[in-house]
């Protein structure tokens, strides 16, 4: 016999026994979306390689490490390692800007990166991704982040913090990327190989390094709070006013910077102890120059993702509700050629009024075709015979009482039998 073929590590399958909860977790995000004006995008997977590298940013682990690229003729492709990036050629290839501002968006896509598999975190995951173009108010700020937070609120989730921070913009930075060159250039011994590259070509990602020794380090370097232009300063006390305005807590971590380059002034995450180390269950900040950047207008934007696999994976710790898979309203069962030709005629009749109902396509015998009943939940269960044929009526047996009534064999009489009795 062959051996199997196995899932690619990192990958994992969503068996029916979970993917009703995928369903319910997307079904409440578009509630949530939809309640703020948002509109769905959906993008291809796959894009030019170049769009990352130009937008994320080429000293990135993202970039550097993490991207499955390969060559397809002259081309290079790239599987999308995250969402903005593609969200933003979207909108410019299909001129969504000028359909007004300002443009809100969100979608469900998988991302893929090669990293260390760990608790939450795959090589292929799925987020929840959320942008707005054309605000720069930082109202915009807190709409978006409101939005994550409703989200959270809606699916019974509690104990997860949100963290805020400010990386300044091009008028500020510099000045604090050269802070942190001084404070690292008399630590440079303790730096790992990576962080020394990222000293001389990308300062600030110093401050996102997870090995042990540079994590160590940061807790002590300079804080951006304190290099922050007025144009800055003022929009992160904006925004902190504005979370208050709408009741949502918050505290300020100055070492948030995020993983991409073409974040601006707002950064932020909300996080939990209840996953592990790596708790960030959602992420993200504002982009004010990458929609120029990639040759479009300048247009002040904000957005996020929020990793599904970890949501799911906290709503599970935190016991969260999950409503029930739809049950089977029917199983119609049969006993011969004739009665399973009745039986899939009025099976196709209850389905076009929209009941869930089963009949047999494997010619089990009754006793194994009432075991399958009983296996896919199914409220009611009958089985035709040659006497169920010639009667011209079946007995539908409710399969939690035991309690039987006898039904007309018209697809009329079995949808108004299950039309009375639907839960």
């Amino acid at each position: 016999m062959a051996q199997s073929i196995r899932s690619i590590q990192g990958t994992r399958d969503v068996t029916p026994r979970d993917s009703y909860k995928w369903q319910y977790v997307e079904r409440v995000a578009l509630e949530v979306a939809r309640t703020y004006g948002m509109k769905e995008l959906r993008l291809p997977t796959i894009e030019k390689t170049e769009l990352f590298v130009k937008s994320v940013g080429d000293t990135t682990d993202v970039v550097q490490k993490e991207m499955y690229t390969f060559e397809k003729g002259k081309e290079s492709i790239t599987l999308r390692p995250e969402a903005t990036a593609g969200i933003v050629r979207a909108v410019l290839e299909n001129n969504l800007l000028e359909e007004g501002l300002p443009v809100k968006v969100w979608t469900v896509l998988s991302c893929f990166r090669h990293e260390r598999p760990q608790a939450g975190r795959l090589r292929e995951f799925h987020q929840f991704d959320v942008e707005i173009f054309g605000g720069m108010n930082p109202t915009t700020d807190a709409e978006a982040i409101g939005i994550a937070h409703d989200f959270f609120t809606r699916l019974g989730l509690s104990g997860i913090e949100l963290k805020i921070n400010s990386i300044g913009c091009p008028q500020c930075r510099p000045k604090y990327n050269q802070a942190l060159v001084d404070y690292y250039q008399n630590h440079y011994g303790k730096l790992c190989p990576t962080c020394k590259e990222r000293l001389e070509k990308n300062p600030l990602r110093l401050l996102d390094c997870k090995e042990d020794a540079c994590a160590e380090l940061s807790k002590d370097a300079p804080v951006i709070l304190d290099y922050l232009c007025e144009e800055c300063d003022t929009h992160f006390e904006g925004l902190k006013k504005r979370l208050n305005a709408i009741g949502l807590a918050f505290t300020i971590n100055p070492y948030i910077v995020r993983g991409l380059d073409y974040y601006t002034k707002t950064v932020f995450e909300f996080v939990t102890t209840q996953i592990g180390a790596q708790g960030t269950v959602c992420g993200g900040g504002r982009y004010d120059l990458l929609t120029e950047q990639m040759g479009g207008p300048p247009t002040p934007a904000i957005g996020y993702g929020l990793g599904i696999e970890r949501l799911l994976m906290l709503m599970e710790v935190g016991g969260c509700h999950f409503p029930e898979p739809p049950a089977c309203d029917c199983y119609i069962g049969s006993m011969g050629e004739e009665e399973n030709v009745k039986a899939l005629e009025l099976t196709s009749a209850l389905r076009v009024q929209g009941f869930t109902v089963l009949c047999d396509i494997m010619d089990r015998s009754v006793k194994a075709q009432m075991k399958y009943a009983n296996k896919s939940g199914a409220r009611f269960a009958c089985i035709l015979g040659g006497d169920e044929l010639t009667k011209g009526e079946a007995v539908i047996k409710n399969m939690d009482t035991g309690e039987g009534e006898a039904v007309a064999l018209t697809g009329e009489a079995f949808i108004e039998f299950l039309g009375k009795n639907k839960q």
